[in-house]
């Protein structure tokens, strides 16, 4: 008999930013979201970019895939790509899910008078839920050629997967909170030796994420897509608002509800009501934040007590709000947080693969086992294929030996280099791979570099710092030091980092670090214990490598394409540096960032002019 070849699940997402990711034999080995290779951020659709993707990055072919896990059983088919530049509000939806979000929004008044309200909306909905199930399993055996089983797992329970899995705890209360998804907004479980136990679940009605979204939108932002701008935009403000979000949400022994009855349009326009016509948008992003923080809180902490666990592991939309990562790490008696790097429904994917593995596999739990060692999980490019782009470009390159070390030599020069590297970073967060490097001692950056960037000013720029020089620029690193590894948690800034690392220490006083090894991502590494070398400072400014509103650069010429669009002054990529011979301006326009900060009133138009306003 020959040797068991080994088990492969692919793992698909096909809702907002949408992906695939392939485990074998229980470790996480690729993990891609289409919106990097189709360049249109938080892609919605049936993921055939992604899947094509990872079959070419592994040399497999479909028969050699044992199962397909999809994450989420009850949602709307969206055959091909559909744009999420509109946010939730701006949408393009189908007329029929349109009607049923119109009409939802009118009718929820009246939940606490008709309890079966719930029940008739997920009823009109089943028979487009039963068709995508159906047509996703004709995509993947007609246009792909796979025959194995086609599994179906709920919403919330892949985003709990994703983060126990890839956690190394053996036992932990795991929490999922997003938006909505499946029906609910939140479940939450004790996990012990890799079994679930449900502990409790809140609607999607009674949303926590949704709320947040409300505000945003609110704020002039796009629902769905900027909730992050409303964090950075908080510590700018007093959150003298809460009492108006009390008589509409609130956390009651361990459960979230919406008493205020309010859903999608009709959220948005008892807020403006409860709100004066002139608000501060920055005290209510303080308003929401706070508040969300606290309610998470009284949650996380309600059934720590109640199981017993002293680890939490986290998953779902909400978890990328680094400040509520932060307080549930500050919860008195919890020991260890872990929040995973795809935090949101990119990650989907993820947890649905390595939850059915776990489900199908006869193999035991084992805690040790490491699920996801990084997370540059996604495309790599030769140093040949880098240099025909940059050929094809039409841009001078020179060739280093120790490119590393230049890069470091560069930033001690004052000058921006963005840097193209390795295997693409799997989750929202850069790091190291496709990434923006700047010294953080210039306290004027959040202006400029923004600007170039096109960037909300306000927000701020965060930090890669050598790990072992973790508790020389922040307090009460313990316990959290693994979620830092992946940019998912903010920490109090020392003394000494808010002196002399201005650059990345928000308002607030915090940070949001990646704590990098040399296990963790060998260059990178390399680069600040060159750059610690020659000044003495262990960390570095690390942001995004893409222009406002676009992916993450995946491929040599996104690179090139947007060093050239944001004027930076080098391109690192590979063994090449690229100089510009046109950097951008460092233009300083205090008074403009206080207008984005003190905007007052209605924020924009809550539906684009083609969407019918009920009546």
């Amino acid at each position: 008999m020959g040797e068991r070849r080994p088990m492969r699940i692919l793992g698909i997402g096909d809702h907002v930013s949408c992906g695939s990711a392939l485990v074998e034999e229980g470790r996480l080995v690729a993990a891609i979201t289409d919106e990097r290779l189709v360049r249109e951020k938080m892609v919605f659709g049936v993921p055939r970019e992604s899947i094509k993707a990872i079959l070419e990055l592994t040399g497999l072919g479909p028969e050699e895939i044992d199962a397909i896990a999809v994450a989420t059983i009850n949602q709307h088919l969206i055959d091909g790509y559909v744009d999420f530049r509109g946010g939730w509000f701006g949408l393009k939806r189908s007329p029929f899910k349109q009607a049923l979000f119109e009409i939802g929004s009118r009718v929820s008044r009246y939940r606490q008078q008709i309890p079966i309200l719930d029940d008739i909306y997920y009823a009109l909905r089943q028979p487009a839920f039963a068709h995508r199930r159906r047509r996703l399993r004709e995509i993947f055996r007609e246009e792909f050629g796979f025959t194995c089983p086609v599994h179906f797992l709920d919403h919330h329970y892949c985003h709990a997967t994703s983060a126990y899995y890839t956690s190394g705890y053996r036992d932990a209360l795991v929490v999922s909170i997003d938006g909505g998804g499946d029906g609910k907004s939140a479940r939450i479980y004790s996990v012990v030796d890799g079994r679930f136990t449900e502990l409790t679940s809140i609607s999607s009605f009674d949303s926590l994420g949704a709320f947040y979204s409300y505000i945003t939108e609110i704020c002039g932002f796009k629902a769905g897509r900027h909730e992050g701008k409303i964090t950075g935009l908080a510590a700018y403000g007093e959150p003298i608002y809460i009492p108006q979000l009390q008589q509409l949400i609130v956390e009651e022994e361990g459960q979230i509800r919406n008493i205020g009855n309010v859903f999608f349009l009709s959220a948005l326009e008892t807020l403006r009501r409860l709100l004066p016509p002139d608000f501060s948008h920055k005290d209510l992003a303080a308003s929401i934040q706070v508040y969300t923080e606290q309610m998470v809180v009284r949650l996380v902490r309600h059934w720590l007590q109640r199981s017993g666990h002293t680890r939490v592991a986290l998953a779902g939309g909400l978890f990328a709000n680094v400040k509520i990562n932060q307080r549930i790490h500050e919860i008195p008696g919890v020991e260890s947080v872990f929040v995973h790097p795809g935090m949101s429904d990119a990650g989907m994917p993820v947890g649905a693969a390595l939850g059915l593995y776990h489900e199908l596999s006869d193999a035991p739990y084992d805690p040790d086992f490491v699920a996801m060692e990084h997370v540059y999980l996604g495309p790599e490019y030769t140093e040949a294929e880098i240099r025909r782009a940059l050929e094809r470009a039409g841009v001078q390159a020179t060739y280093h030996e120790d490119v590393e070390a230049e890069i470091a030599r560069l930033l001690v020069e004052d000058k921006v280099v963005a840097r193209f590297n390795g295997r693409m970073e799997y989750g929202p967060r850069a790091l190291g791979n496709r990434t923006i490097l700047y010294q953080a001692t210039d306290p004027t950056i959040q202006y400029w570099l923004n600007e170039a960037l096109n960037r909300t000013e306000f927000m701020p720029f965060a930090p890669v710092v050598m790990a072992e020089h973790a508790g020389r620029c922040f307090h009460h690193v313990e316990g959290a030091e693994n979620t830092a590894r992946f940019m998912t948690i903010t920490f109090d800034c020392t003394d000494w980092m808010r002196e002399t690392c201005p650059g990345v220490v928000h308002i607030d006083g915090t940070a949001r670090p990646q704590l990098v090894s040399r296990q963790d991502n060998p260059s990178m590494y390399r680069i600040l214990e060159e750059y610690h070398a020659r000044t003495g400072i262990p960390c570095l400014i690390n942001t995004s490598f893409n222009m406002h509103e676009e992916p993450i650069v995946c491929s040599p010429e996104d690179a090139i394409r947007s060093f050239q669009m944001g004027h930076l002054d080098y391109l690192a990529i590979g063994p090449w540096i690229v100089e510009n011979p046109e950097p951008a301006p460092r233009i300083t326009d205090p008074e403009k960032f206080q207008r984005h900060v003190n905007r007052r009133g209605a924020g924009r138009r809550s539906r684009p002019e083609h969407q019918p306003v009920p009546a």
